[in-house]
């Protein structure tokens, strides 16, 4: 499934108003994570805080009724590119640090972290951190044979 123009523009509207809801002060709240729920029956993008308690919901058109069988495999990458195109507005949130946002399926369970931000460090696309624990390990057996 490829996402159209108008899916990314409304899951951005979605993502704005949650910024909204965490605008840039003094004193940052007491919030760890975001929770972004999908459904592909009814299309619901919802955004939840660490209470459950909702943020917003918007309804993405081309998720509805969606019998893809790789349905939550892809939408993940579809929602980071809205996060990224909106870093600066989710930057200037209200939260304090550490904090992600986490993609869950209807049921509540995690599918995947989008979007982890922890003091100087933030993780966009978990994929360019695989493979690293090893990498590092190959240089550190090599630095010490020398």
């Amino acid at each position: 499934m490829k996402a159209t123009e108008q899916t990314l523009q409304q899951i951005e509207r979605a993502i704005s108003k949650v910024t909204d809801k965490f605008p840039p002060q003094e004193e940052a709240m007491l919030l760890t994570d975001i929770h972004f729920r999908v459904n592909q029956e009814t299309g619901e993008f919802v955004a939840f805080d660490d209470d459950d308690k909702e943020i917003t919901r918007s309804v993405i058109e081309q998720w509805i009724n969606n019998t893809d069988s790789d349905f939550y495999d892809v939408i993940p990458s579809v929602i980071r590119k809205c996060i990224e195109k909106q870093k600066c507005l989710i930057d200037g949130m209200s939260i304090l640090k550490p904090y992600s946002f986490v993609l869950e399926d209807e049921d509540k369970e995690s599918i995947a972290e989008l979007y982890v931000v922890d003091d100087d460090t933030v993780i966009i696309d978990p994929e360019l951190m695989a493979g690293l624990d090893k990498d590092l390990d190959d240089f550190l057996d090599k630095l010490l044979k020398y």
